[in-house]
């Protein structure tokens, strides 16, 4: 059996070589000439005159074109139709692209893009919630609020209140690998596109609109990406439709790369919050009422910024029942870049705000935080409190059982009284334990994406060709696939060919996002690959006078009761009897219905479960923390791979833990982006994971009907490193009497004015 195996990643030996190829790799055909954009410096404003004269005459440039050059105003929206390729009459950030250089080569197409003489006429930039919020802007005709039951009277009526807000940073990508495309005219007017992107069929359709083409006439091609994690969902258009008009006006193949300066200032991040809360409790900490109030800095053009603050809201009550809950969304427009998908879509800034009410209580009551927690877990009965505030039953709750678990492995108790009398004895070097729950709705959100395709072909000889709608990004969905279409056949994965993601092959796919890849993915494979073994089995029983039940296979052999022969015997019999050894498969995820309008309905099939112990230490004269120790138990159902799997939780944590940690993104008043290159913008290092690091996956298989009773494990896992966080408030509240209030991202400068509040002083 190859399904459930810890098999290294499919393409490992050529990662660590240098040998995988990327788009920026492909060897470019004669003449490809190179592109990049000419920016805004301005965040808000008319442009009164766009000169490209010295960059037409620059070395080596081919053209450059303006927005009135342009056949049509080239859409790159993901969904409001709102954001051209260049920028029109008006500026509306800092990066947004104004004119598009054809150029020799990629340097000279870059260097000529500082030469245009640009005069804008600035306008009032709009570049924080409170002021899109006192003006206004926002996307939708007003707040969307969900919620159930009577939050105020409740919290008014409560023994005890507490109020607060929370500043939840946004988050760069930072993927290895940077946007990048390569567009090459065909016979007939077709374009074949290669682009790092997590969506190949929407840089078909919008590759095909910007050029006035049916989709059947653009194939896009996407074998591997260094990396995604929500930025290549819909951040890559832009230098597709660019390269596709380039290589349609000039006739020869147009590639674009995005370097990392470039890469950062201009394309969307995580989206920030403001995160305003009101709660009434009772004297264990069980919440009675909540009020929460999202502030959602969505940038200039709305991208995926709707969904995105749906889902935050939809796991504001991560792994609690909360009886009487209001929630108010305000999806805000700024002069910033077009805030766009981040691993857990909007899901961690919800979840962090019921977390942080958790250890404000806690704080107020002078309890273990872990005891507030438990207090207000979802119930595993599902009755009455194992209802969400949009009304879907929580079914399959293993938490508390999870956090039983994890609480023994992790030596919790004795950790934190450990602390205690650490943290007594000692003055400047504060620690802090926390341990935070995880439950995470696995579905996109937008019904009609849960689907999914697959191509399968059995050759003569055995051997299995294998293409699906899913994109490899480094997370290993290509070799689970394989795993369980080599599980099928009852053959090794060595036989399976895992060949690139392309639109010509498998037709209106879904991004590969919102943890959906192995789900919907594996499913369709497995449904394509079921339908050859029935028709392999109903031929060979035929053959031998026997049932197609009776028909095995099993360790790369086909067995009929005493008769035997390999898999590729077996092949090349249903070969020459006529048989389709080919099949397309398809799979749409069954029980979903949401009405977003209302906030109510089951929009997620099922639910993925983790917890994690974070250790960390502060100096209180600095600031200055580490991570110590961390310990993770994770719900991967019946793990299709394990190793693959586990590094997935691994990867997750220290990226939810460098979001709320290290990685800060600052603008200054004029709306430039200042953390622009790892000069400046800090993701965690190596030096930066803990010297004990313990990962477990949880031993239980899904009760609902996925792909191997697995469970999705690309996003839940990053929502893991809040208890880093939890973990700095517990050691921070170690330094005095008061509530420290600290802010996110919790760097040294946060946690030293958390400090100061602790204490009782006025932060600098």
């Amino acid at each position: 059996m190859t399904v459930s195996r810890p098999l290294p990643h499919d393409a490992a030996a050529l990662h660590v070589t240098g040998a995988a190829r990327y788009v920026d790799d492909i060897p470019c055909p004669a003449g490809t000439l190179h592109l990049a954009f000419g920016v805004s410096s301005i965040a808000s404003g008319r442009i009164r005159k766009l000169d490209l004269t010295k960059v037409r005459n620059s070395a080596d440039v081919v053209a450059a074109l303006s927005a009135a050059d342009l056949p049509n105003d080239a859409d790159c929206s993901p969904s409001n139709h709102d954001e051209p390729l260049l920028a029109q009459d008006t500026v509306h950030y800092v990066g947004q692209p104004l004119f598009l250089v054809i150029a020799r080569s990629h340097l000279a197409a870059r260097k000529a893009a500082r030469l245009a003489t640009v005069d804008v006429d600035p306008s009032n930039a709009l570049l924080c919630v409170d002021e899109a919020l006192a003006a206004d802007s926002r996307f939708e005709d007003g707040p969307r609020i969900w919620g159930r039951g009577d939050p105020e009277r409740e919290i008014g009526n409560a023994t005890h209140r507490l109020t607060g807000r929370l500043h939840v940073g946004g988050q760069e990508h930072f993927y290895l690998e940077g946007q990048a495309a390569l567009a090459q005219p065909q016979d007939d007017g077709d374009m074949l596109v290669m682009s790092s992107t997590q969506h190949p069929t929407e840089i078909q359709h919008k590759v095909a609109e910007a050029l006035g083409l049916a989709m059947h006439n653009v194939r896009v091609e996407t074998r591997r990406m260094g990396g995604g994690f929500g930025g290549k969902e819909s951040q890559g258009n832009a230098l597709a439709i660019a390269c596709a008009l380039a290589a349609r006006l000039t006739g020869k193949p147009c590639k674009m790369r995005y370097d990392r300066d470039d890469d950062m200032v201009i394309t969307g991040k995580r989206h920030d919050f403001e995160i305003d809360y009101a709660v009434g409790f009772d004297d264990q900490g069980r919440i009675l009422g909540i009020d929460f109030t999202h502030l959602v800095r969505c940038g200039w053009a709305q991208d995926l910024s709707l969904p995105v603050a749906d889902r935050a809201m939809l796991h504001s009550d991560n792994a609690y029942f909360l009886p009487a809950v209001k929630i108010t969304s305000h999806r805000l427009r700024t002069n910033t870049q077009s805030a766009t998908a981040f691993r857990g879509f909007g899901g961690p800034q919800g979840m962090l705000g019921i977390e942080r009410v958790m250890d404000h209580i806690s704080a107020h009551l002078g309890i273990d935080p872990l005891k507030v927690r438990r207090a207000n877990l979802y119930a595993q009965d599902g009755g009455s409190r194992a209802q969400t505030p949009y009304g879907q039953t929580v079914e399959d709750f293993v938490l508390p059982d999870l956090i039983d678990e994890l609480t023994r492995t992790g030596d919790y108790d004795a950790r934190r009284k450990a602390i205690s009398a650490w943290n007594a004895e000692n003055s400047v070097i504060k620690k802090g334990i926390a341990l935070t729950p995880v439950k995470f709705g696995i579905s996109f959100t937008l019904t009609h994406l849960n689907q999914a395709g697959a191509l399968v072909h059995v050759y003569q000889d055995g051997s299995v060709h294998l293409n699906h709608g899913g994109t490899e990004m480094g997370q290993g969905l290509f070799q689970k696939v394989a795993q369980v279409a080599a599980d099928r056949f009852g053959i090794d994965t060595s036989l399976i060919k895992i060949t690139a993601t392309d639109t010509a092959k498998v037709p209106n796919t879904s991004a590969t996002a919102a943890s959906s890849g192995s789900d919907l993915n594996g499913m369709a494979v497995q449904i394509a690959c079921d339908t050859i073994r029935t028709r392999m089995a109903d031929a060979l029983a035929a053959e031998h006078q026997a049932h197609a039940s009776d028909v095995v296979f099993e360790d790369g052999m086909v067995r009929i009761g005493a008769t035997e022969m390999t898999f590729a015997q077996a092949a090349q019999r249903c070969y020459l009897g006529r048989v389709s050894l080919s099949s397309t498969g398809f799979y749409k995820t069954p029980k979903l219905a949401w009405d977003r309008l209302r906030g109510q309905g089951r929009p997620f099939f099922y639910f993925a479960y983790g917890a994690a112990i974070t250790e960390v230490a502060i100096d209180t004269l600095t600031g200055e923390n580490r991570i110590l120790r961390a310990d993770i138990l994770h719900d991967a159902g019946k793990s299709l791979n394990p190793a693959l799997d586990i590094g997935q939780v691994e990867g997750g944590y220290v990226q939810g833990a460098g979001w709320l940690t290290t990685e800060e993104l600052v603008w200054d008043e004029s709306g430039r982006l200042r953390t622009h290159a790892p000069s400046t913008y800090k993701i965690p290092a190596c030096s930066d994971r803990p010297d004990i690091f313990s990962v477990a996956l949880w031993d239980g298989a899904n009760r609902e009907e996925t792909v191997y009773r697995s469970k999705a494990v690309g996003e839940p896992p990053l929502m893991l490193g809040i208890s880093a966080y939890a973990a700095l408030c517990d050691a921070v509240s170690a330094c005095g009497p008061n509530y420290p209030d600290l802010q996110t991202p919790a760097t040294a400068e946060a946690v030293l004015d958390a400090i100061m509040r602790a204490t009782g002083e006025t932060p600098s």
